[in-house]
């Protein structure tokens, strides 16, 4: 075994190791300060949740920058980023706060990673296509920290899944960065450290789960994740825009889904529901574990043509991305994801009626 898997898998064993311990103070201080998920709604629970998960992850992170990160601007403007994020969610977790105050949380955390760390997609190169987004690169940056910070947040409705999902990302960029042949950049080090983060935290959160994400961890995954993609841009450890959006295509599908739900409906964008992609899977197989896993699957199916396209075979990762998009159009087709079809068919119905 090589010294450097030997020190990736110390890195993810320390982390994951103080993330799962800590988590039983975390739930203790989570119900002391009432930041706790109550039963009803749009709830699948049937009792009241701790939802402080994000606060053990955030320390996990915190322990794995101390331990295994250098004190580089980019690395303080990522930990104050953070910090901002997960207060504005804590404050969430506590006492709901209103749409437009979580989305200034995500701006400032977006805006710190980009003007202070100089984080910023200032190009792509994907399909043998290339933009320079020049003076729109910070804008278009803010826009992609803070999209995925939601997808991730609309995302997280079943025990396990989103904390699986960010770690499926995770250990795919750390497959991909060390395939590479780049060991020691930023993005490898914070892989690492988020991966033992939200498999610590999935000890307890995978079905039964103990304790939840929360708004605070599942806004702080999706801003690690985009932080990551983001750092890649700086060298070749991921070689073009589209493939960290592909790894994540399921969580972003799903977004895109329900804010095009909402608007058919008339709705907002903001609103929840019970149409998701895990509620349209959960109702045709009656079971969590069966519906995350699922999901999973799917996720990893994705990250291994991500994989494909980037280290072996391009073509051949296009075509497994075909496939799997043609999957996703056929689950939802034949799922309320986009339409109420009950409803379409009444109205079919009543249309033909008043024909005859």
């Amino acid at each position: 075994m090589s010294n450097n898997l030997l020190n990736n898998l110390k890195v993810i064993f320390i982390v994951f190791a103080f993330v799962a311990c800590i988590i039983p103070f975390i739930k203790k201080l989570a119900v002391y300060i009432n930041a706790v998920d109550l039963p009803g709604g749009r709830h699948i629970h049937n009792r009241i949740m701790p939802k402080l998960g994000g606060l053990a992850i955030f320390f996990g992170f915190l322990l794995g920058y101390m331990l295994f990160c250098n004190q580089t601007p980019q690395m303080i403007s990522i930990l104050i980023g953070g910090i901002i994020i997960l207060v504005f969610g804590i404050f969430d977790d506590i006492k709901r706060l209103p749409p437009s105050v979580q989305f200034v949380g995500q701006i400032a955390s977006a805006c710190v990673v980009v003007f202070y760390g100089n984080i910023v997609m200032q190009d792509v190169s994907a399909y043998g296509l290339y933009l320079n987004f020049g003076v729109f690169a910070p804008i278009l940056t803010i826009i992609f920290i803070v999209a995925l910070m939601n997808c991730l947040n609309f995302i997280d409705g079943l025990d396990g899944l989103a904390g699986g999902i960010a770690t499926i990302f995770f250990v795919t960029i750390s497959i991909i960065i060390n395939y590479t042949g780049i060991y020691n950049g930023l993005d490898a080090s914070l892989s690492l450290i988020m991966i033992g983060a939200t498999l610590g935290f999935l000890v307890h959160n995978f079905y039964p789960a103990k304790i939840f994400l929360g708004n605070s961890g599942s806004m702080f995954l999706g801003y690690m994740i985009s932080v990551i993609s983001l750092l890649g841009f700086k060298n070749v450890t991921i070689t073009s825009f589209i493939v960290p959006i592909l790894i994540l295509a399921i969580p972003i599908l799903d977004t895109f889904f329900a804010i095009t739900r909402r608007l058919i409906k008339g709705e907002s964008p903001t609103k929840g529901d019970k149409k998701h992609l895990h509620h349209q899977l959960l109702q045709m197989t009656s079971s969590q574990v069966k519906t995350v896993l699922i999901i999973y699957v799917i996720n990893i199916l994705f990250s291994f043509a991500s994989i494909v396209y980037v280290l072996k075979n391009a073509k051949l990762g296009q075509i497994i991305y075909i496939i799997l998009f043609i999957l996703v159009l056929w689950i939802v087709l034949t799922t309320d994801i986009l339409f109420d079809r009950k409803t379409i068919k009444d109205d079919i119905k009543k249309k033909v009626k008043k024909k005859k």
